[in-house]
């Protein structure tokens, strides 16, 4: 899926979003590695990241030539801070669902890029006739969680002990909903 590429302001600063290019895709394998590194909010370690070069090209153009599926990248005044995604179904009966993400360097987050971002692939899933949107964070990421929520999203349910980190401890998930067919 493919959306028009648009620069918000955002203070005195330019945001671009845009769908990733096969040229990105060195960027997004540093991305990928650098943000799982920064986090524990991931879904994976950074040794767990070993896609090629190659594979991520074929990835990124899977991404823009399919009905289902949308990687929008952000810049701000020309450095990338981030991507959020939305991952459609394709089966009949879940067409209507689709699952949403989003990671930001750690020094991007709480300047409204998140939102902004968020705002940008809902509108996108709900051009698409998607009616709802589905996530899971971590439930100690407050300020993910708290982002989610101001979109619309709510809480509807939990897993305890989700995730197991190299340490031995472990964190909860919440599954998060958002009925985006009003708009």
């Amino acid at each position: 899926m493919r959306i028009s590429q648009e620069t918000i302001m955002l203070g005195n600063r330019e945001l671009l979003l845009r769908n990733a290019r096969a040229e990105d895709a060195r960027m997004l394998l540093e991305y990928l590695k650098a943000t799982a590194a920064e986090t524990r909010f991931l879904l994976k370690e950074p040794e767990e990241l070993t896609m090629t070069l190659e594979q991520e090209k074929k990835y990124i153009e899977s991404q823009n030539d399919s009905d289902d599926d949308l990687m929008i990248l952000g810049f701000l005044d020309g450095e990338h801070v981030g991507n959020c995604s939305l991952m459609g179904n394709r089966w009949m009966r879940y067409r209507h669902r689709a699952t949403v993400a989003i990671a930001l360097y750690q020094k991007y987050t709480g300047q409204g890029i998140g939102t902004i971002m968020m705002k940008r692939l809902m509108d996108a899933a709900r051009e698409q006739g998607i009616e709802q949107l589905e996530l899971e964070v971590v439930a100690d990421n407050a300020p993910a969680v708290t982002l989610y929520k101001k979109l619309g999203f709510e809480v509807c349910g939990r897993m305890p002990k989700n995730m197991k980190y190299k340490d031995g401890t472990y964190a909860d998930v919440l599954f998060m909903v958002c009925d985006c067919s009003a708009g």
